[in-house]
């Protein structure tokens, strides 16, 4: 298994840019189709980067390429341009996607609504979202964290467009931002909130987790779908595995996804990095009240004008895969 780390890992953890080619390992006995792998440097894509580099995928015969982004969001669009065939997001990132591109979930894989946080500046002394009125807020523009804010959390507190100014940002650029005082707050994900609190950097304002579990699916392109039943059997079979590692040798998973970014010159201690990672929580299944969940967000977003029409959720999600994987 390939140890480096390629350009294009270190531009997307960095900030860069979109990513313009993948690497992967393609192991002479596999078969099936190469599945270009799309997800983010946060930490809601980690488990997917332990998917990579865990050998589970060789194991089960899954080619692969590997395709990082700041966040899922351009995961999102790189599939819709079809660049990518498979990437994570949370719901309104596929809902949004599912309309422009016709992406259709196969798993939700994790809850991530512990990991995301809205913080402020230490120094400004703020204790809620209600204090941000006037300030700066560093978002990242369009991904599904920055809609719940914008469209649930900020309204909640009594604070709407205008009341606030909106700095667009990617997340990996939030706690740098922080300290340079050019925003007052970020609405942000790990491992960077627990950078930003274990530096004295910024304290939290609110948790999503009490507004949204934020469910993160695996999604897939139409054509993949249609073209490849089988290698998403044997995909889904490896993130079985992947959910079994989580369970139970949580050591192996934290020196795997910890070198990642320590690689990346991010400073961060073992314990606060077990403290991020702690927070998410990797499970395939369909739960019953996903549905009713996706549809309030739909409504949401449809509401906002950031969709025309509510998913039709029985093309949207095909479920039969998984089932196959657990049979």
């Amino acid at each position: 298994m390939s140890k480096g780390i390629t350009r294009r890992e270190y531009l997307a953890a960095s900030g860069a840019g979109l990513i313009a080619a993948g690497i992967g390992l393609r192991p002479a006995f596999a078969d099936g189709a190469t599945v270009r792998q799309g997800y983010q440097t946060n930490m809601w894509g980690m488990p997917t980067y332990y998917l990579l580099h865990s050998g589970l995928l060789q194991k089960h015969g899954v080619k692969f390429e590997e395709f990082a982004v700041p966040s899922g969001n351009l995961t999102m669009q790189q599939m819709v341009a079809r660049q990518v065939d498979l990437g994570t997001y949370a719901g309104p990132s596929f809902i949004i996607g599912n309309e422009k591109g016709g992406l259709i979930a196969i798993a939700k894989i994790e809850y991530v609504g512990k990991t995301a946080r809205v913080m402020g500046r230490k120094d400004l002394g703020m204790k809620s979202v209600a204090d941000l009125k006037g300030k700066k807020v560093a978002n990242q523009t369009g991904s599904s964290t920055g809609n719940i804010f914008a469209d649930e959390i900020a309204p909640k507190a009594g604070l709407h467009k205008g009341d606030y100014e909106e700095v667009r940002m990617n997340v990996n650029d939030m706690v740098a931002a922080m300290v340079a005082k050019t925003v007052d707050a970020m609405v942000n994900v790990e491992p960077y909130n627990a950078i930003a609190e274990a530096d004295g950097i910024a304290n939290t304002l609110e948790d999503f987790y009490s507004f949204d579990k934020l469910p993160v699916f695996m999604a897939a392109t139409p054509e993949f779908v249609e073209k490849n039943p089988n290698t998403i059997v044997s995909y889904l079979k490896a993130w079985l595995d992947v959910a079994k590692d989580f369970k139970s040798e949580p050591d192996k998973i934290a020196n795997v996804i910890y070198s990642f970014y320590t690689s990346k010159g991010y400073k961060m201690s073992k314990d606060t990095f077990l403290q991020a990672i702690g927070r998410v929580e990797v499970g395939l299944d369909w739960p019953d009240d996903l549905e009713p969940y996706m549809t309030h967000h739909a409504d949401i977003l449809l509401k906002a004008h950031k969709i025309k029409a509510i998913p039709d959720w029985n093309k949207a999600f095909r479920k039969d895969f998984l089932k196959k994987a657990m049979a």
